[in-house]
């Protein structure tokens, strides 16, 4: 916060101020700290309220800890609190996940992500899952669930944003008007966080290995210059116009044509003709040539899919590139 206001020079209680958490760090005293700077948002990476769950996702906590770390976030009154669940965990069934969406819905969190498993190359979970993500069953069996958990929280007055965000119908904005990372921008603080602005998408340096992680960490708290990017990569106006596509397309509400041809004097169909037909015929773009570009619920469903294909040539060079080292 000291490093947000002293040296970015950003009053914090005027814009959105979310901080991510996990049971074993939401403690009293931080919590209380991040109240009174003026935290919006609190985000709990909760995963699952089954405990033999949590520990096949690689999430080792107890679900009394899970709730007594709720306790503390509702005491601590930050206006708007988030938790993340994960389906797609072995041994997990849709009454068992189903059960994990009550657990959470009795807190009455204004928002909820759902997360479907990733499972990264080189961690322990592609060790013991080495098949993942290119099993047609294991992905079909995470879509039903996906569904599953959709159609309950829709049911319970919940309001879907994206294929992952769903916020209670009820619930406050994020400040005067809600906060969209493709206007708005965003500076990520903290080892691992990832930032947007207008002209670059960066983040901190990324690892499996603890030895890797440590020195990443170390690296990280002993940095005194947050003014340059050490990892990231630099947006043109073509990347701009991709960039603005990719996270507009992927909330619920869609890309305002509109909008984006005040933004880049042209229109989303001009520039990216064959990546809108494709979607198109897939069934999973609503109306391609309406004036707002809308996923339909299929679509919104394949978000994952979908955000690759929308990657520049460039870009998939630069990810291969990076992996590769």
């Amino acid at each position: 916060c000291d490093i947000a206001e002293q040296r970015m020079g950003a009053d914090l209680r005027a814009v959105p101020l979310s901080v991510e958490a996990s049971p074993a760090t939401a403690t009293a005293d931080r919590l209380a700290v991040l109240a009174e700077r003026g935290t919006t948002r609190l985000s709990l990476g909760v995963q699952s309220f089954v405990d033999s769950e949590a520990r096949a996702a690689v999430r080792p906590q107890r679900r009394a800890d899970v709730e007594a770390a709720l306790g503390r976030i509702r005491d601590a009154a930050i206006p708007v609190l988030n938790i993340d669940l994960i389906y797609g965990i072995d041994g997990q069934t849709e009454e068992t996940w189903l059960h994990s969406l009550d657990a959470a819905l009795a807190w009455r969190p204004e928002e909820l992500y759902l997360y479907p498993l990733y499972v990264r190359p080189l961690t322990g979970l592609d060790r013991h899952r080495p098949d993942s993500g290119r099993d047609p069953a294991w992905d079909e069996q995470r879509l039903r669930l996906y569904r599953s958990g959709r159609d309950h929280l829709l049911a319970q007055g919940y309001v879907q944003q994206s294929m992952r965000m769903f916020r209670r119908a009820d619930a406050p904005p994020q400040g005067a008007d809600d906060y969209a990372c493709q206007t708005d921008g965003m500076i990520g603080l903290g080892c691992g966080a990832r930032s947007y602005t207008s002209a670059l998408h960066y983040s901190f340096d990324y690892a499996v290995g603890m030895h890797e992680i440590r020195g990443i960490i170390d690296d990280y708290v002993a940095t005194t210059d947050f003014s340059r990017a050490a990892v990231g990569y630099r947006i043109d106006p073509r990347e701009a116009r991709r960039r603005h596509l990719l996270q507009s397309l992927l909330q619920a509400d869609g890309l305002d044509t509109a909008d984006y041809r005040a933004r880049f004097g042209s229109l989303p169909a001009d520039d990216f003709a064959a990546e809108l037909d494709a979607l198109a015929h897939q069934g999973w773009l609503a109306d391609p040539t309406g004036a707002r570009l809308r996923l339909t619920p299929e679509g919104l469903a394949h978000s994952d899919a979908i955000g690759p294909r929308l990657f520049s040539p460039a870009v998939r060079a630069a990810m291969a590139a990076y992996e590769r080292k």
